[in-house]
């Protein structure tokens, strides 16, 4: 049940984000970057207590860079 839950989180996720056209992509890719290095820098100096937050944050990165590509993909096919 747990994992049907998650699916469902990672689905709405990623469906918020195709709504968004390239250049708010590139916005939400450039933000979660650097949440990420900011993440890295507080487990760096031993103060991020959840580590688990920098899977996610990478996982969200590369699920914006994936919807990025298509979306530029299919306006270079459309073209």
């Amino acid at each position: 049940m747990a994992t049907k839950k998650k699916q469902t989180a990672k689905v709405s996720k990623a469906a918020a984000l195709r709504e968004k056209d390239v250049a708010g992509l590139q916005a939400e890719i450039k933000d979660l970057q650097k949440a990420h290095f900011g993440l890295r820098m507080q487990k760096a100096t031993q103060q991020l207590s959840n580590t688990g937050t920098l899977s996610v944050t990478r996982r969200d990165i590369a699920r914006a860079k994936t919807i990025l590509a298509q979306k530029q993909a299919s306006a270079a096919a459309a073209k």
